[in-house]
């Protein structure tokens, strides 16, 4: 009896399917699925490290060096559900008035985004898309440090919500200005 309930279901499945088809959209998406966000690739763009004082750096320094990081993220669409966001690290370490070392990442994720709302694709391209590559970005940079001769460079989580509410104010600002 239970073999007989399944075949069924089996069979009503593609009829069902069948009797309700989904529309498409002109780039195949579903229209009124699921949201869903993928990672096509993700790569290093740009990678640059100095240790400008070399050998001398390397010896040892007196005290801890200041280290001053600075974080930006930009996107540009490629098609109409793809997406290039770039993860900007900039750290530079400094001990009195000296470069201890520096060095500058750009990080980049292409992401297919299909079936967001058109009022959260914004804040999914600048908040969730960096929080994807972020862990990635990160270790780059923390083996890039290490191997300049200095311990590994471990950036703490970012909070890409706050900076993009922040960027959104900004924006604001200048707008009324």
């Amino acid at each position: 009896m239970a073999k007989a309930a399944k075949k069924a279901s089996k069979k009503a499945a593609p009829a069902a399917a069948a009797a309700a088809p989904e529309a498409t959209g002109s780039n195949g998406a579903t229209q009124g699925g699921a949201p869903s966000m993928k990672i096509l690739g993700q790569y290093v763009k740009d990678l640059s490290f100095e240790n400008p004082d070399a050998p001398r750096s390397l010896a040892g320094q007196e005290g801890q060096p200041e280290i001053n990081i600075s974080v930006n993220v930009n996107a540009k669409p490629l098609a109409e559900t793809d997406f290039e966001v770039e993860l900007h690290l900039d750290a530079k370490a400094m001990n009195k008035d000296k470069v201890v070392f520096a060095t500058e990442l750009l990080y980049a994720g292409i992401f297919r985004l299909e079936n967001i709302p058109q009022d959260a694709l914004h804040a999914i391209v600048l908040v969730e898309c960096p929080r994807m590559i972020f862990p990635f970005a990160r270790q780059i940079v923390a083996d890039v440090t290490r191997n300049g001769g200095f311990p590994p460079l471990m950036l703490d989580p970012i909070d890409f919500a706050a900076m993009y509410q922040q960027r959104v104010a900004a924006e604001a600002t200048n707008a009324d200005a």
